[in-house]
């Protein structure tokens, strides 16, 4: 690990999807997830191993200043959008403490998605913040097969840990999601596959699941093509199996489990409330 200085915390995105900025306090990430679709972002600090990780040490300090901008309209940070805030450094760095202070200082709007129960070291102010704004905890969780698990994503928590994770979370006011992302053609798309997801999804009380079949780009093309090529020949699975897999088993298993599929409804349902 890296230990850097950041000169700015935030990144703003080009759409809002529904939110406009992005804070990710370290790049690369320790998870070695096969599927991830970020490899390509270390391309510009001119590193091609994205296990190699750099910490933004003052990115707490960073975000305060501009936080206290008086153009700040506290809209929605999403929190790691380019690798896992609380990966294995974090256990060491402990950065995530000190930027959920800041969110709670300004009472600034969250969405934080990680694959490890680590964060649930940090409850009491996620829960701290909830009361105070819109915060959404959501995890990637994409089989319950643990031994496909190890191979495509060997150093996160276990499916279980993040489902429990997740029913964790729902005793606070934060909203609660199962991302279940990449859906992994023949390896995690099978309909008990799914199901076994959304029935822990329901076991564990999440407010909505949000599918996503696997895209491939640049780097993670590259690593994942060979046993994918058939499939995969312009990078996007086809139509037809999305339009197949979505309709004959994800809706249907969502519906059969009362999982909603709004992504936006606990957000409108806080803005309405305020």
């Amino acid at each position: 690990m890296i230990k850097i200085h950041c000169m700015t915390a935030l990144n703003k995105l080009k759409r809002k999807i529904p939110y406009g900025w992005d804070l990710n306090i370290y790049r690369g990430c320790s998870h070695n997830c096969k599927y991830c679709y970020a490899i390509y972002s270390h391309e510009f600090l001119g590193e091609h191993d994205f296990s190699k990780v750099f910490a933004k040490i003052n990115i707490a300090e960073q975000l305060d200043k501009e936080l206290s901008n008086d153009e700040w309209k506290r809209e929605i940070i999403n929190i790691g959008g380019v690798t896992d805030s609380y990966q294995r450094a974090e256990k060491e760095m402990k950065l995530m403490p000190e930027v959920l202070k800041v969110l709670i200082k300004h009472k600034t709007p969250a969405i934080i998605s990680t694959k490890s129960n680590l964060i649930l070291r940090d409850f009491d102010l996620i829960a701290e913040l909830s009361k105070l704004t819109y915060v959404n905890i959501a995890s990637t969780i994409t089989t319950m097969n643990e031994e496909d698990r190890r191979k495509i994503e060997p150093y996160c928590s276990t499916s279980m840990e993040r489902f429990e994770m997740l029913k964790e979370f729902r005793k606070t006011n934060a909203s609660v999601g199962l991302h279940t992302m990449p859906i992994i053609p023949y390896i995690t798309d099978s309909y008990s596959n799914i199901e076994n997801l959304c029935s822990e999804a329901k076991r564990s009380n999440v407010h909505y699941m949000l599918p996503g079949v696997l895209y491939l780009r640049g780097a993670t093309r590259k690593v994942f093509f060979e046993f994918m090529k058939e499939l995969y020949k312009t990078g996007g699975a086809d139509k037809s199996y999305k339009e197949k897999l979505y309709s004959q088993v994800v809706n249907p298993l969502r519906e059969k489990y009362g999982i909603s599929s709004s992504y936006m409804k606990p957000l409108k349902e806080k803005i309405h409330k305020s």
